[in-house]
C-alpha cells in the first residue's frame, strides 16, 4: 500500500511543482523536508514537536515550555510546514535544540530522518495525517500523540472516503487530545478506538496575558499616527478578493466617519505589493508598515507586511475583523483579539473554528456578518456605540479566562507517555 501512496504522492508533488515555483514558496529551509539534515547534529532522544504553521506554534508554547520545565536534561526538535510558522517556533528553541521542517512524506525520506533524530516522542499539533511517517514511528516504538485534535468539516468529509484505508494509519497513533466533543465524534466514526481519545479543549484558549502589548497600545497608535478620536479598524489574516471587499465597505464608511482608519494584515505577508496595488485602484495611499521611512501624511490605510506584530496592533486597535471569513477559507484565530478584550467581527465562513466561533455567538462575545452590506452596518453600529464596543470585548476576554486548561491536560497525558 505504501509503495502506491509513495507513487501518488510523486505524481501530485510533480503536478503541484510548477504552482510551488510560480509563488515563489521555496526557502532556505526547504532542504529539510527533502531529508537534509545538518551534519553536525549532535541530539539524543528528543521530543518532537510538530505545528505546521503560524497558529499552531503559537498555540505550543506554553506546552513545550511545560515539558521542558517537567524534563530539563531533553531536548527537542521544533517542525513546521510553513516559513512563517518556522520564524515563530525559533522563539522557542534552546541550546541543543533543533528547529526544522517536516519532511516530505516519502518514505525513503521518512526513514532516512527519523533514524537520525530517533525522538522519544513524536507529538503532532492539530490533526495533519502522514501515513509513511506515523506508520514508520508506530515500526520503531516511537509514540504517537496528537495535541489540540481538530477534525474540520472538509476534512471529514475527505477522510470518509478514504476510511478503508485510513483506519489503519490512525490506530497507530498511541492518543487524540481532541478540543471538542464533535471532534472526538468523528474520530470514531473514522474508526479509531475511542479508548485513544480524551477531550481537553482547545490549546488556543490558554494565550498568556502580555501586559506590555497593552502598554504599548498607545506606542502602536502613535506609529500610525493616530489621534485619540481617530478609529482604528484591524482586519487580520486577510485572503485575495476580500481586501476588495473591506476596502469598499471601509471607502463606503469614510463618508460619514472620515475619523476611521483601516490597517489590513495579510495572511501571507508576501502579498504587500499586490495589496498596495488594490489599494491604490481604490484611490487610497497605502503606507507599509514595515518600511523605516514613514510619511504619515495622508495616509488612511495600513498594510502590515511583516510576521510578529499582529499582537500589537491588535491592542492598539478599537475593532477587529478576522479574515478568510468573507470567502471560503475558513476564517482564523478569533481567539488573539478575545484575550486583548476586543470587539471582534467575522464572516460567514468560520468553518476552521466551527466550534469556537458558535461558543462566541452563543455568549454574544463576537458578531457574524453575512456579506459586505452587513459588514458595514455592524462597524457603524460599534463606532457610534463604544459602549457595544466595550461590552463585547469584555463577554470575548470572558470566555477565554473560562476555557482555559487545555495545556495543562494534555501535559498530564504527555508525561505518561515519557
Amino acid at each position: 500500500m505504501f509503495i502506491i501512496y509513495d507513487l501518488v504522492a510523486l505524481l501530485l508533488s510533480l503536478f503541484f511543482l510548477p504552482r510551488y515555483l510560480l509563488r515563489r514558496k521555496f526557502h532556505r529551509g526547504f532542504l529539510a523536508r527533502l531529508g537534509f539534515l545538518p551534519k553536525d547534529l549532535n541530539i539524543s532522544q528528543p521530543v518532537w514537536v510538530h505545528a505546521v504553521s503560524v497558529g499552531e506554534a503559537k498555540s505550543i508554547r506554553g506546552l513545550v515550555e511545560g515539558l521542558r520545565s517537567s524534563y530539563p536534561s531533553s531536548k527537542f526538535v521544533i517542525s513546521t510546514v510553513t516559513a512563517t510558522g518556522n520564524k515563530v517556533a525559533r522563539a522557542m528553541v534552546g541550546g541543543g535544540d533543533l528547529l526544522t521542517y517536516l519532511p516530505l512524506d516519502f518514505s525513503f525520506i521518512v526513514r532516512s530522518v527519523i533514524d537520525r533524530i530517533n525522538p522519544a516522542l513524536f507529538i503532532i499539533t492539530e490533526t495533519e495525517i502522514w501515513p509513511n511517517l506515523i506508520s514508520y514511528l508506530y515500526r520503531k516504538n516511537i509514540p504517537v500523540i496528537i495535541v489540540n485534535a481538530r477534525i474540520s468539516d472538509r476534512s471529514f468529509r475527505g477522510y470518509l472516503l478514504i476510511k478503508f484505508l485510513l483506519r489503519s494509519v490512525l490506530n497507530k497513533i498511541r492518543l487524540f487530545c481532541v478540543q471538542s466533543d464533535s471532534d472526538a465524534r468523528r474520530l470514531v466514526a473514522l474508526g479509531v478506538r475511542p479508548d485513544k481519545i480524551r477531550v481537553h479543549g482547545n490549546m488556543k484558549f490558554d494565550l498568556e496575558d502580555n501586559p506590555r502589548q497593552q502598554q504599548e497600545a498607545g506606542t502602536y497608535r502613535s506609529k500610525l499616527g493616530l489621534t485619540e478620536e481617530e478609529k482604528l479598524l484591524v482586519c487580520g489574516s486577510t485572503h485575495p478578493k476580500e481586501e476588495e471587499i473591506i476596502l469598499e465597505v471601509y471607502r463606503d464608511l469614510l463618508k460619514s466617519y472620515p475619523s476611521l482608519r483601516l490597517l489590513i494584515a495579510p495572511r501571507h505577508p508576501e502579498r504587500a505589493e499586490e495589496i498596495a496595488g488594490i489599494i491604490q485602484k481604490k484611490g487610497f495611499l497605502p503606507l507599509f508598515l514595515s518600511r523605516s521611512e514613514r510619511d504619515l501624511a495622508g495616509r488612511q490605510i495600513f498594510i502590515l507586511d511583516s510576521v510578529g506584530e499582529l499582537m500589537s496592533y491588535y491592542a492598539a486597535s478599537d475593532m477587529v475583523f478576522i479574515g478568510g471569513s468573507l470567502v471560503q477559507k475558513g476564517g482564523h484565530n478569533i481567539l488573539e483579539p478575545a484575550v486583548l478584550a476586543k470587539a471582534i467581527i467575522f464572516g460567514p465562513h468560520m468553518f476552521n473554528f466551527r466550534d469556537i466561533a458558535k461558543l462566541f455567538l452563543a455568549n454574544r462575545a463576537a458578531l457574524s456578518v453575512r456579506n459586505a452590506e452587513e459588514l458595514k452596518l455592524k462597524i457603524k453600529e460599534l463606532l457610534v456605540n463604544p459602549g457595544e464596543r466595550e461590552e463585547l470585548g469584555s463577554r470575548a476576554r470572558g470566555l477565554i479566562l473560562a476555557n482555559r486548561g487545555a495545556t495543562r491536560r494534555n501535559l498530564e497525558a504527555l508525561k505518561g507517555s515519557l
